[in-house]
């Protein structure tokens, strides 16, 4: 028989997937009428204004964004970085090394989206591999 104890529970997914942008509003402006059905975007005022559960995109990420993002986020947080087109290979190789879980060029915001769906997967996946089910 499996008994499940309390601190084995994971937690409940946010009812609406969220994504909290930090940075420059004028690179997503259009990533709403490409997020699915029933996702929100909201533009946060700084990482402190970033709630438990919510993607982070940086936008006009650097490498020093990333890092303060790991630093005073929680560690379950998807980070997003996003830089511009023609940022050079250094800027994405540092901002991955600084920890962000993807580093999207600036272009269609439909491609940023399809990274936005993907974090959001492997966030639900990742809440249940911490699920530790014991036989009694």
């Amino acid at each position: 028989m499996l008994v499940q104890t309390d601190h084995d529970i994971a937690p409940a997914p946010a009812p609406q997937p969220a994504v909290a942008v930090v940075g420059q509003p004028s690179r997503v402006a259009a990533l709403p009428q490409h997020l699915p059905h029933g996702w929100r975007m909201r533009m946060a005022g700084g990482l402190d204004a970033v709630h438990p559960g919510e993607l982070v995109v940086l936008s006009g990420a650097t490498v020093h964004d990333v890092r303060l993002a790991r630093a005073v986020l929680p560690p379950d947080t998807r980070v997003i970085a996003l830089i511009d087109d023609w940022a050079p290979a250094e800027l994405v190789s540092g901002v991955l090394t600084a920890g962000a879980d993807v580093c999207v060029r600036g272009g269609h915001p439909g491609v940023l989206a399809g990274h936005l769906v993907a974090c959001r997967r492997r966030q639900l996946a990742d809440r249940w591999s911490n699920v530790h089910l014991t036989e009694a």
